[in-house]
């Protein structure tokens, strides 16, 4: 599994993105599992996906890797539980439309954080970029934006801000490994579900569905992101993950035959193209 390092940044974080995509098709297909029990159970196979990918990779080294990362890979890791535990009080205090447009600021906050923490420059090609993508998300949920509640929508903005923290320790620790920073992540947003959740009796489906999240969706997802991160500039980071944006619905409409509102699919385009303008910045490249 050593060959997913060689693998190009930018094809990691799309791949990242894509894996995201399925989070709300999945967590639709639960039968009974009320939030907490969702959260309990994809963390559960969070864990245990990032641990046993650590142990393929590292073997015998693995708790040497996982007590390299340090402080970044702790620090990295209690922030990103906030991510993973915010998600889901927002998305029971807030309209699902508002949640989905707090979390793409993360293009914004990455942008910023990654001028003043790291000093990456923002290009004019970038500026543009961010601007069309931005656009394109509020023309995809403008119409189902609500004012919701001031905590939902608070609460949903620790979502992009830990995420972004999370990169900027990864792009500023590029030297080392922080995948062990997810590890921990599903430690601590995991021990916060064992304390919410009322009763550990879930369907088989259920189940199912839980390893669905925690494996395909966040495992392979958050591994990519964090290794393709390191070589990616943080603005860019930031516009691949859109990624998850364009294909969420497109999974809904597949198979739960909900269509969306041509609106979703306009704005979508518009990400795309704003995606492919950043694709062609000088040198060819996305990755420094």
């Amino acid at each position: 599994m050593q060959f997913i390092y060689k693998i190009p940044g930018y094809i990691l974080l799309m791949f990242g993105g894509f894996c995201l995509s399925w989070g709300g098709f999945i967590v639709r297909s639960f039968e009974t599992s009320d939030a907490w029990d969702i959260l309990f159970l994809r963390t559960s196979f969070f864990f245990l996906g990032v641990s046993t990918f650590l142990f393929f990779i590292y073997r015998k080294n693995t708790f040497k890797v996982i007590k390299k990362s340090g402080l970044p890979g702790l620090l990295g890791g209690f922030v990103m539980s906030f991510s993973f535990i915010s998600f889901v009080f927002a998305m029971m205090n807030t309209s699902v439309a508002n949640v989905v447009f707090i979390i793409s600021t993360q293009t914004m906050f990455l942008a910023i954080l990654g001028y003043f923490y790291l000093k990456e420059k923002i290009s004019l090609i970038s500026l543009i970029s961010i601007i069309l993508a931005m656009s394109g998300i509020t023309i995809m949920v403008g119409d189902s934006i609500t004012q919701g509640t001031f905590f939902g929508n608070l609460v949903a903005l620790v979502i992009p801000i830990s995420f972004s923290i999370l990169i900027m320790l990864v792009r500023k620790n590029s030297n080392l490994d922080l995948v062990p920073a997810v590890w921990y992540a599903s430690i601590f947003s995991g021990i916060y579900s064992i304390i919410m959740v009322d009763s550990f009796n879930f369907s088989n489906h259920d189940i199912l569905m839980g390893f669905l999240l925690g494996v395909p969706q966040l495992t392979f997802g958050f591994i990519c992101i964090t290794i393709g991160s390191r070589t990616t500039r943080s603005v860019t980071v930031g516009l691949l993950m859109l990624t998850e944006t364009i294909f969420a619905p497109l999974w809904v409409w597949l198979f739960l035959e909900e269509i969306p509102p041509f609106s979703v699919f306009m704005g979508g385009m518009i990400i795309v193209f704003a995606i492919i303008i950043k694709s062609f910045e000088k040198n060819k490249s996305v990755t420094a």
